[in-house]
């Protein structure tokens, strides 16, 4: 017997009142909780894939500020746009997020579209960002799962399994989900899942999806974000000054460069580097 069919609608309720009992207590506040505004759920289910969310706190309101609306990001160029990310890390995101918008603006009239067919062929956006998407702005009861959640399911119905696959987990989520108010629901689910991540060795580690992330210092990722800071610092760049400025194999920082162009993140010419 799977535990679907074992979760009865009263395991359920109990369930909800475990979480919602958390939530009323220790519920956090964030300023894209305060909005039901689409576009700004779609910046930060963005600036959220894989950085936590005081980082993304640090630059949300910043950023929303500078492109208030997804006209005005699309328009946008593309060296503002990544100016503006800076500190968030993973930079392809915001150009992936500037290419959203102007895919909205063409294909949706400005409109940032609910159905899940529409929000995954943007770029950048997945799965888990469009449901994230479907759930906060318009309030949609999808099956959502990420880090968080997994980390409460595990805790709850899989306490002495070590690898759990999300297959596992969706019918569980299905059904406890609260369809009245999925995007509550869901606040309070990351919330207790923060706190059980903490207070609990991290139950999300014994997901079969689980991932250890590299150490940042030291990392291409740094590096990358070193170029990106001296180009964006500049206009134009020549690349031999920045060869020079980088510390770091000079191959490498080539390669680098290279990625960035084949990106569109940069373009190079005449031996002189710059934002595209």
């Amino acid at each position: 017997m799977d535990k679907k069919t074992c979760l009865t609608a009263r395991r359920a309720a109990t369930f909800r009142t475990t979480v919602y009992d958390y939530y009323e207590r220790h519920g956090r506040s964030f300023p894209w909780r305060e909005t039901t505004d689409p576009y700004r759920i779609l910046v930060s289910e963005v600036m959220l894939q894989q950085t936590q969310a005081p980082r993304v706190l640090l630059k949300y309101e910043e950023f929303v500020h500078l492109f208030p609306d997804v006209s005005t990001l699309a328009t946008a160029s593309l060296h503002d746009v990544l100016g503006a990310w800076q500190g968030l890390g993973y930079n392809r995101r915001a150009l992936s997020l500037k290419q959203s918008a102007e895919r909205i603006v063409i294909l949706h009239g400005g409109i940032v579209p609910r159905d899940e067919d529409s929000l995954v062929s943007l770029p950048g956006v997945g799965p888990a960002t469009a449901r994230g998407v479907r759930a906060f702005a318009f309030n949609e009861p999808v099956v959502l799962i990420e880090t968080n959640i997994r980390a409460v399911f595990i805790h709850h119905f899989f306490p002495r399994e070590e690898t759990v696959a999300d297959s596992n987990l969706r019918p569980l989520i299905e059904k406890t989900l609260d369809r009245s108010n999925p995007r509550r629901w869901y606040n309070a689910l990351m919330d207790y899942g923060t706190f059980l991540k903490k207070a609990h060795a991290n139950p999300a580690r014994r997901s079969a999806h689980h991932q250890i992330q590299s150490p940042f210092e030291g990392s291409i990722r740094q590096i990358r974000g070193a170029i990106l800071r001296h180009i964006l610092e500049k206009v134009q760049l020549p690349e031999s000054d920045l060869m020079n400025t980088i510390d770091c194999d000079m191959d490498l920082v080539g390669e680098i460069l290279e990625q960035l162009e084949r990106e569109q993140i940069i373009v190079r010419g005449d031996g002189n580097v710059s934002i595209a």
